[in-house]
């Protein structure tokens, strides 16, 4: 599914509060981002049980029932999960990974609410989600008939209402830190390879482990659960973060110049996720014009171009991976030209 505009939580739940009580919805998005947590929202926001179906895990008569024989006449029984006598959410979960058999038992459900002789109480609501075919997840294409009865729509992770919800939730003081200062690393795109990959959900279940573990947790129980819950690049920048909040440095303090880059050998790491972090810093408060620069920012340009030459004497390799674009994380070019063109004078200031 190609869909030109996106949304993120609260926009879901407005669409699914006024789209979805008259029309089926179907909600598109990566594993472990929210999908099934916003229709339970959803539901209780409308003071409704959500009965959710996993599509991937369906067959035909799952839906339609059985037939039996009564006064003569053969009669399909809908199974006790979807006949209710109260007006409920269906929630249909991995929609486009079922069979095309089981898709076409879901034709009638979706369109008209009804299973044969059966029909969903008055007020039920069908609301749909799956994975999209680059998410690596198991999908099947949807029929044009089945496409063509739901309104799409396609969820985006938020850091920032993530963030809402984690300081509300309990979320380890790690992992939400951890999100706070590189927001961007709260979903990476699932691998072509079995491995693990970073989501909201995989952030809540590094969460949950840590807390599980007791505040005395060790490094090495750390870098099992890291690896074990997010993308490999992700979990190294995590522990790195870790030792840096435990070693006591401070970004901050480092750019006022009272607290020195870390220089030891067994810290090479903090200092990799510290550069990292003064990149991120860079790409969120300098504007994309020069002209467009603050007080406070003219100060941090200072202040970032006097520490980049200090991190050039520690460590050529990580100065330079601290300008160099990533994706997401493009520095405005003209502080880039601004850097290169003064690092010789800063370089012999520095020096005298």
């Amino acid at each position: 599914m190609n869909l030109t505009v996106s949304v993120d939580h609260n926009q879901l739940l407005d669409v699914l509060l006024n789209v979805g009580l008259i029309r089926p919805v179907f909600i598109w998005g990566a594993p472990g981002i929210g999908k099934s947590a916003i229709v339970e929202e959803f539901a209780q926001r409308l003071g409704m049980e959500c009965v959710s179906l996993l599509g991937s895990q369906l067959a035909p008569e799952d839906i339609i029932g059985v037939p039996q024989i009564r006064d003569g006449r053969s009669e399909f029984c809908p199974p006790r999960a979807i006949a209710r006598s109260e007006p409920y959410v269906l929630f249909l979960d991995e929609l486009n990974a079922c069979s095309s058999e089981v898709q076409k038992a879901f034709y009638s459900l979706i369109h008209e609410r009804r299973i044969g002789e059966y029909r969903l109480p008055e007020g039920s609501i069908v609301v749909g989600a799956g994975n999209r075919a680059e998410d690596n997840a198991i999908t099947r294409p949807m029929s044009s008939a089945l496409v063509n009865r739901m309104f799409h729509v396609e969820l985006k992770a938020s850091p920032r209402l993530w963030l809402e919800w984690a300081a509300r939730s309990g979320i380890h003081p790690y992992v939400y830190d951890y999100i706070c200062s590189r927001p961007d690393h709260l979903w990476s795109k699932p691998p072509k390879t079995e491995e693990p990959f970073s989501t909201p959900r995989s952030w809540h279940m590094l969460s949950d482990a840590i807390q599980s573990y007791g505040e005395h947790i060790s490094e090495d129980d750390l870098r099992i659960l890291a690896a074990g819950s997010l993308c490999p690049r992700h979990a190294t920048q995590f522990l790195a973060y870790v030792r840096q909040v435990r070693s006591q440095y401070a970004l901050d303090k480092i750019l006022a110049g009272t607290q020195p880059w870390p220089s030891a050998p067994e810290e090479r790491d903090v200092l990799y996720f510290l550069a990292q972090s003064l990149r991120a810093r860079l790409v969120k408060e300098l504007p994309p014009e020069r002209g467009k620069l603050t007080g406070d920012s003219r100060a941090l340009v200072l202040r970032a171009k006097d520490r980049l030459v200090e991190l050039a004497d520690l460590s050529l390799e990580i100065a330079r991976m601290a300008v160099t674009p990533e994706e997401g994380q493009e520095l405005p070019d003209w502080f880039v030209v601004e850097l290169f063109r003064d690092l010789p004078r800063l370089a012999d200031k520095r020096n005298k």
